[in-house]
């Protein structure tokens, strides 16, 4: 449910020219009236002299974008990525390039200044963490792919000492260990805190991106419980922890449930999981979004799902299809379901209150309903997507207490 459109394209770099006046990074604010988008070029000299450049967009969570570098001088640059119909050129004087942006018929100036785009994120660890660390592989042999990981082990852990685990899974689109989006990376936040509070965390890099391998590109959400799977099993045969639990985030949380019905886990924490069928929660998330921006909120399943299944998303034809009763209502390990009351991504009145229906009778179980918070559980205004990347918050640090207490007290 996390899925935010992204550019996503690679194209190669040629350079003919080099020019110290433009090396480093640029940056500059695209101003396309609804709203304000960083954007930073990175002109990196390489080994054999020629220039290349990198466009990051840090408000839509996009880094390194190869361009297509035109023309370069000591005071001119030219560049394009065709895949997107983008083009910038510019023209430095004095300490500024002053120059346009083109893009699907819209052309709007963009003035560059040296320089990159810094976010505040007070909550990531740094070193010395004060904690042991490892990475960690395991392998699925139903999708021939090899997965990496950080296992982070409690403070003062010692090898006959048994503690509780989890294994996070991260919510939908490709992302790394810390499911990291707008330099937040809340699963290493959220490892990190565990660490320090006695409980010991595995975190990996999903099916084909950073350092694990496969190919996702027509995975569904079945697909990557399998990964989970094998990841659980790889835990088990260390047996060094007394439990193993999932903390599933959006479609984690799915996969967290697939696994807890299948009795795969000990304990099963969903962050902003889904409680009914995926095609009226994302008609849901749709039509909170457009009423938000002030448009009519008119979407309805049967439109979507047409639109959908004319599409080729292997994922999402899947998702709209998959219904997760069965999964949650056979999920009889001990649950924690949470959610934030301002999530636009996964509507809690209509999620949250079906996942707590549909869950079996436990004394250890947990529904909580978190106010102010968003789909990352940030402190937050709308709840809108566009408010992530400039929230200094990665995670309530009640969430974080929360998280840890419930996990002790089994």
């Amino acid at each position: 449910m996390k899925r935010i459109t992204i550019i996503t394209v690679l194209i190669f770099v040629f350079c003919y020219a080099y020019a110290q006046e433009i090396t480093g990074s640029w940056k500059g604010i695209l101003d396309v009236k609804t709203q304000k988008l960083n954007l930073v070029f990175h002109f990196q000299k390489e080994a054999s002299g020629k220039i290349k450049c990198l466009m990051d967009s840090p408000d839509q969570g996009a880094k390194g974008i190869e361009t297509n570098l035109i023309y370069i001088s000591k005071d001119s640059v030219n560049l394009s990525i065709p895949a997107i119909s983008m083009s910038y050129s510019g023209k430095l004087k004095e300490d500024t390039i002053r120059g346009t942006f083109r893009q699907g018929g819209i052309t709007l100036p963009l003035d560059l200044t040296r320089g990159n785009v810094t976010r505040n994120r007070p909550q990531n660890p740094v070193l010395p963490l004060g904690y042991k660390t490892e990475n960690i592989t395991f392998y699925n042999p139903s999708a021939n792919a090899k997965f990496t990981g950080t296992l982070s082990y409690p403070s003062g852990y010692k090898d006959d000492l048994k503690v509780p685990i989890v294994i996070m899974v991260s919510g939908s689109g490709s992302q790394n260990r810390d499911e990291e989006v707008f330099d937040h990376k809340p699963f290493l936040v959220i490892a990190d805190y565990l660490a320090r509070h006695g409980i010991a965390s595995y975190r990996y890099d999903d099916r084909g991106y950073g350092e694990s391998t496969g190919d996702a590109s027509n995975a569904t959400t079945k697909d990557f419980e399998t990964d989970a799977a094998e990841g659980i099993k790889m835990l088990q045969k260390m047996g060094k922890f007394s439990k193993i639990g999932i903390i599933g985030h959006s479609e984690g949380a799915s996969i967290a449930f697939m696994l807890g019905a299948k009795r795969e886990a000990d304990f099963v924490i969903s962050m902003a999981g889904i409680g009914v069928k995926g095609d009226t929660a994302l008609v849901a998330q749709v039509n909170k979004m457009l009423g938000k921006m002030g448009q009519p909120a008119s979407m309805t399943v049967k439109t979507y799902s047409e639109q959908v299944m004319s599409g080729k998303m292997t994922w999402l034809k899947y998702f709209i299809n998959y219904q997760p009763d069965s999964d949650i209502s056979s999920t009889i390990c001990p649950v924690m379901a949470i959610n934030g009351d301002k999530d636009v991504q996964v509507i809690s009145s209509l999620n949250l209150e079906a996942i707590k229906r549909l869950l079996p009778k436990n004394s250890k179980n947990v529904v909580k309903l978190y106010p102010g918070l968003n789909h990352l559980f940030q402190h937050c205004q709308s709840g809108m997507t566009d408010e992530y990347a400039n929230i200094d918050e990665t995670i309530s640090p009640e969430v974080l207490e929360d998280i840890t207490n419930w996990i002790k007290s089994l």
